[in-house]
């Protein structure tokens, strides 16, 4: 492996592990102290966490896992289907698809759709229908995503203790 190669390869887990670890935290720490909260301080507090997770941090290890995962399964290709770069590959697959597809496809037209919504001037009844329609739909696309990315690192991290064959 050279070493443009081993940068990219330390690169893609460092992000990958970074992106699991925060799905991983949030799932079984944020969600956990959300769901004790009242419909109004729920739709709140999911707005303001909506809004500052969209910060330059986040996009560089968002963004930047999906291009590192296929770059570096790319790399690691020698001109042979070897299990190295299949797991490589599947790994970028779940990243790709499990992580990223599912955020856009299913959690960010959630979170517009609550971020569209005036807390301040709505009924109970239109609160408590809004974290209804909300809440179960997103943390079900979220429960999917963190596997999704606790699979992609774990193949990455099986991939990369293998023997290179």
């Amino acid at each position: 492996m050279n070493t443009f190669t081993s940068i990219i390869h330390i690169l893609t887990l460092l992000s990958t592990a970074l992106m699991a670890g925060l799905f991983f935290s949030y799932s079984f720490s944020v969600n956990s102290g959300l769901s004790q909260l009242n419909d109004s301080a729920y739709l709140l507090a999911m707005q303001s966490i909506n809004r500052a997770i969209l910060n330059p941090v986040f996009f560089i290890c968002f963004f930047g896992t999906v291009v590192l995962l296929p770059l570096n399964s790319y790399l690691q290709y020698n001109g042979k289907l070897t299990i190295n770069f299949t797991l490589y590959s599947l790994s970028a697959a779940f990243y790709v698809i499990g992580l990223f597809g599912i955020t856009v496809l299913g959690n960010v037209p959630l979170n517009d759709t609550l971020n569209a919504f005036d807390i301040g001037t709505a009924s109970q009844e239109a609160v408590s229908g809004m974290r209804e329609t909300f809440e179960g739909p997103w943390n079900k696309w979220h429960s999917i995503r963190t596997a999704a990315v606790f699979v992609s690192l774990l193949l990455l991290s099986i991939a990369s203790v293998l023997p290179k064959r």
